[in-house]
């Protein structure tokens, strides 16, 4: 059965790492259940109420947790000490805190690049691995998801987002963002992270509200700044702290590992080549496609496979 927020089997804690960091953490279910950690997207986005929602608390120990810099986890946005090897370091913080030999592995989009990262670090203390949208964390995947993805299916869009940049920042459009979105001063970071954050939403939906950059709004300083955008631009800038085409070079590390991997049939920022690419290296795992989705948890299908694929591995 579902978890509701009165649940009494819901448990928060937060938990010192180092660096200055401190995470949120919370546990669902039942303590002698089958352990599950789930891994929110972003990076930067944080864990949600409806994610619980995945669980069953007869059955599951279900442990979520805001990243660094994430959610409810402090200091909020810092990317001080923040890598894909610190996030690794911090899962294996939480689960000897909580008394866990092995997990399940679950995430979605950038959760599935840290979920690999981490079972390809430490596969002796993962029992499974549940993917959906699947990031490999390469150069490739994110010039194909903001720029040949939005030049193919929306042209318009992809002219909005150009047009922030100057003459010679167009030759690379994404690092030019990521340069104005880590730059110092608000009057340049927050226009950029505005335009990127509504740009990457609208090529998340299956079917988005709009399909132009609302400019007035992207240039007004009054406006909100999503914060996940600067945590995106801090990871894909550094090519997510991990070496080329690492995860997939990596692969055989997983073997023995049973997985499944989820994927939205017309998910524009994670690609079903992708989830082929990493099937292809990990014999274990199988891609399920949900036809008439894109990329979000809650399209339509996503969230049923989701669940189907927990309860397949525990």
């Amino acid at each position: 059965m579902p978890l509701d927020d009165t649940n009494t089997s819901l448990v928060t804690f937060r938990l010192p790492v180092g660096d200055g960091h401190e995470l949120y953490v919370e546990t669902v279910g039942r303590p002698t259940g089958i352990p599950v950690v789930f891994l929110h997207g972003g990076p930067g986005s944080g864990c949600q109420p409806s994610h619980r929602q995945l669980f069953d608390p007869e059955r599951h120990y279900a442990v979520l947790f805001d990243q660094r810099g994430a959610g409810r986890s402090t200091p909020h946005g810092s990317r001080h000490a923040n890598t894909t090897q610190h996030l690794i370091a911090d899962m294996e913080a939480i689960r000897t805190r909580l008394g866990i030999d092995k997990w399940l592995v679950v995430g979605g989009s950038w959760g599935a690049t840290l979920g690999l990262a981490y079972a390809e670090a430490h596969p002796g203390h993962v029992s499974g691995i549940v993917l959906r949208a699947t990031f490999l964390g390469t150069a490739d995947e994110l010039d194909w998801s903001f720029g040949t993805a939005p030049r193919t299916f929306y042209p318009a869009l992809y002219d909005d987002f150009l047009s922030l940049l100057d003459g010679p920042e167009r030759d690379d459009p994404l690092r030019s963002y990521f340069a104005r979105i880590l730059a110092a001063d608000p009057v340049i970071n927050a226009p950029a992270a505005r335009a990127y954050a509504a740009t990457e939403e609208t090529l998340a939906s299956i079917r988005p509200e709009g399909t132009r950059l609302d400019l007035a709004t992207v240039n007004d300083p009054a406006a909100r700044t999503p914060p996940s955008a600067y945590m995106e631009a801090h990871y894909f800038s550094n090519d997510c702290f991990l070496a080329p085409d690492q995860l997939l070079a990596n692969a055989h590390r997983l073997a023995g590992i049973p997985g499944v991997i989820v994927q939205g049939q017309y998910d524009l920022l994670c690609p079903p080549r992708v989830s082929a690419s990493l099937a292809a290296q990990w014999p274990d795992a199988k891609v399920v496609t949900v036809p008439s989705a894109g990329h979000l948890l809650g399209d339509p299908g996503i969230t049923d496979a989701v669940k189907a694929a927990i309860a397949e591995l525990t």
